[in-house]
């Protein structure tokens, strides 16, 4: 399979192999496959009758032919080990809950995913790896738990010193080994910044260097898996509406992308908090980036999701196009706390700040439209990464065994500047070879 960048599509293609070790094309640009391959239909029909991890298989063979298909059937099997259930809560609003991985988060799948492929297609090399990923939440959990101890790749996860929960925090801080955890003092456009400026700086040549962040396509791809899960799960003929809360926009990326490959899915429903960028690009066609704003719903608070121009290039570019089949929301703290406690008395149901924002946006959809379709919120991550939000609401929360061990761990993590030249000392000094 062949992918092309999206700062110049007609430009040089990569193999998809290479793409994913490079992570970010050498134009600064993110690598898109110039087709994406397709289901059949009675591969659709018989879907109910497959479990999860041949689901992935499946897929993932369309996507890497070249890849030994035992290879790939261990890697999926060992990835996707664990459910996505649709949980029902009203008529018709379905959780899709991504969070029963280990790190109690939907960047599970990509995260482990991508660390059993780098590590396979690594093998070969003789210099190490080095994985850049910037986090504003739970990237940076799963990827330091998706790559912790595999041999040949070190990975160095950015986050905003003091904008992720304490919990997140520890989930990335506490790992050590091959995982090395950087405070910036700044943003996480900020952070994002210095990771893509890395990856395309040609004084790091020597280094091989990837991203594990949504930008990489080894954790886009295997996200859009889920979405072919959720509709195993419902009625023969279903053609739901998506909700998918928001950050960078990788997630309802790989949607669209499933939807190219087949999903019968009617609509994608954009979910934010106060940082709306794509929101506000819906409504007036301006692409606007803007310093991101803390919130609650931490893991959205970005302020220019790289992964626009991934939606851009699926749609050719038009306006029109992308807003007749995606739809953006965006509320504030003060909404989403509301819609937590509402779903919370009315259904006995637990959501997250992020699945908040995506419920909220499910039900403005749903009284805007009124179609008798399903409708499916993607709940991204477990509420009890995010207590401070249920103690302002007094709604107890049970934490996790695995959670609550890591929060008693050692944070591991360094504090630098919002500054790239300090950065890449640090990382020249940490990595000599």
């Amino acid at each position: 399979m062949q992918c092309f960048s999206t700062h110049n599509p007609q430009g040089k293609q990569f193999g998809l192999l290479d793409a994913i070790q490079m992570g970010l094309a050498p134009d600064g640009g993110l690598f898109m496959p110039v087709e994406i391959p397709k289901v059949t239909s009675q591969w659709l029909k018989d879907i109910q009758f497959k479990t999860f991890p041949a689901i992935a298989y499946e897929l993932s063979v369309l996507y890497f032919p070249e890849v030994d298909k035992q290879v790939l059937r261990s890697l999926c099997e060992d990835a996707f080990n664990f459910p996505a259930p649709l949980v029902p809560i009203s008529r018709p609003v379905s959780i899709l809950e991504l969070f029963h991985g280990p790190t109690l988060a939907f960047k599970d799948f990509g995260a482990r995913f991508m660390a059993r492929m780098l590590g396979y297609l690594n093998s070969r090399e003789k210099l190490p790896l080095h994985i850049l990923v910037a986090t504003s939440g739970d990237t940076g959990g799963a990827v330091s738990d998706g790559f912790h101890g595999v041999e040949g790749i070190d990975v160095t996860v950015l986050f905003p010193k003091g904008k992720v929960s304490p919990l997140q925090q520890k989930q990335i801080t506490t790992l050590g080994d091959n995982i090395h955890a950087i405070a910036i003092e700044g943003t996480f456009d900020d952070c994002q910044a210095i990771v893509k400026q890395a990856l395309v700086d040609p004084e790091l040549i020597g280094y091989r260097l990837s991203s594990a962040n949504s930008i990489n396509l080894a954790r886009l791809i295997p996200q859009s898996f889920y979405y072919f899960e959720a509709l195993r799960q419902m009625s023969p003929g279903a053609r739901p509406v998506f909700v998918v809360p928001s950050g960078n926009f990788g997630n309802l990326v790989a949607g669209i992308m499933a939807q190219r490959m087949g999903l019968p899915a009617s609509h994608f429903v954009a979910a934010t908090n106060i940082n709306d960028i794509v929101p506000s690009y819906l409504k007036d066609g301006l692409f606007r980036p803007k310093p991101s704003r803390e919130t609650l719903s931490n893991a959205m608070d970005v302020g220019n999701p790289s992964n626009f121009r991934r939606l851009e290039s699926l749609y050719g570019s038009t306006w029109n196009t992308i807003k007749s089949h995606v739809s953006g929301y965006a509320y504030t703290d003060e909404e989403t706390l509301d819609g937590i406690k509402q779903v919370f008395q009315k259904y006995n149901y637990l959501l997250d700040p992020h699945g908040a924002v995506g419920y909220l946006a499910a039900d403005q959809y749903n009284r805007e439209h009124q179609e008798d379709q399903p409708l499916i919120v993607l709940e991204t991550a477990h509420p009890a990464k995010f207590l401070a939000a249920y103690e302002r609401l007094g709604i107890p929360v049970e934490i996790p065994q695995r959670l609550a061990r890591q929060a008693e761990k050692k944070d591991l993590s360094i504090t630098l500047p919002n500054d790239y030249s300090e950065f890449i000392d640090w990382f020249r000094s940490a990595h000599h070879q």
